[in-house]
Order: structure tokens, then sequence, then C-alpha cells
């Protein structure tokens, strides 16, 4: 390979770290061309899985700022590059690997930081985001719903309490009207009258 198509691959190599949340590592030895390409289409149009060159992915991690991946980078080896949900990915190649035991996940990377096959194996246990995002959503929908309830008991018991007091008070204005206002003073009210001498 010439020194022109090297830089080329490591300048390619390195879009596709900083371009993807995560790039997951793999071993293909031994996996056919017919099974890499079922691989690619199982882990859908977010993923790029493309074989590389150990001594040009080193080079692109260093250019790219990802740590960690000298010592994945053993053996002939593919990257997941991940523009989606990383869980997704890590579910498929999971997936793959149980049916196609010759491809082996070796790590790889998570916004930066390393991950470790153990890692990834916890990464596909993870809900995909779309699930989570459902969930929370039905959470949120039965909290506001919970949230409803508790405000419109006491605006109901108030509407009644109003209700129930305006009809008092309607009441109470109709027994003062029917009151002659014209009453003579009782024996108990002071008179204008002068005192007589």
């Amino acid at each position: 390979m010439a020194k022109t198509e090297r830089q080329a691959a490591v300048e390619e190599i390195t879009e596709h770290f900083r371009a993807s949340s995560a790039a997951l590592l793999t071993e293909y030895r031994g996996l056919t061309v017919k099974q890499l390409k079922e691989l690619r289409r199982s882990l859908g149009a977010d993923t790029q899985y493309a074989v590389v060159k150990n001594t040009l992915t080193k080079r692109a991690a260093v250019e790219a700022g990802i740590p960690g991946l000298d010592e994945l980078l053993a053996g002939p080896s593919a990257i997941a590059f991940v523009k989606g949900d990383a869980v997704v990915a890590a579910k498929g190649l999971r997936d793959f690997a149980k049916t196609n035991p010759l491809l082996v996940i070796k790590g790889g990377v998570m916004d930066g930081k390393p991950l470790s096959a153990a890692e990834v194996a916890k990464l596909a246990d993870l809900e995909s985001r779309e699930v989570l995002l459902a969930k929370a959503a039905g959470a949120m929908k039965a909290t506001l719903a919970n949230a409803a309830a508790l405000f419109q008991a006491p605006l109901t018991q108030f509407a009644r309490t109003a209700d129930a007091l305006r009809a008092k008070v309607e009441q109470g204005a109709g027994v003062s009207d029917a009151a002659p206002s014209d009453a003579a003073p009782s024996d108990s009210e002071p008179s204008d009258a002068a005192p007589a001498e």
C-alpha cells in the first residue's frame, strides 16, 4: 500500500471514529464473505461494519483521540462504527456471535471511553433507546394522570363549597329583603325627640 493510500485509509478510519457514538471491535477470523454480509445487514443502517488494518487503525485512533484500543487491535480486526443506538449494535453483534461463534467481540469505545468485551455484553443486555423512551413516556403519562386526579378532587370540592356558599348568601339576602324597612323604632333605640323638662 502506497503512503498516500495509507494516509487516506487512516483519515477515513479517523473520520469514522469521530462521527460515531461507539466503535465495537471484533475478530472475524474464519467467517465467510456471506456471513460478513449477513452480519452487516443485521447491524442495520446506522452501523457500518468494516474490516480494518490494525496498524492504520491504531494511528487513526490516536488522531481521533480514542484511548485504549492498542491491546484490542491484534489478529484480524473489524469494527462496527455505530452512528445510532449502541445498544442495538451490541445486541446485533452478540446475537450474531451466538449463532456464529467464530465472531469474537473484543471490546470497543463509547463516548470516548474504552469498553471491555464484558462491558459490550452488558451494553447488549440493556433495552434499546426506543424501548426506554416508550417506558419513560408511559411513566410520565401515568404520573400526569395521577397529578390531574389529585388536583381534580380539591377543585371539585372547592366548586361544591363555593356553590353552597353562594346558595346560602342568596337565601340570606332573600330573608333580609323581606323585612320591613320603615319599622317603628324599638324602645331600646334612642329617640330624636327632646326630653321634656
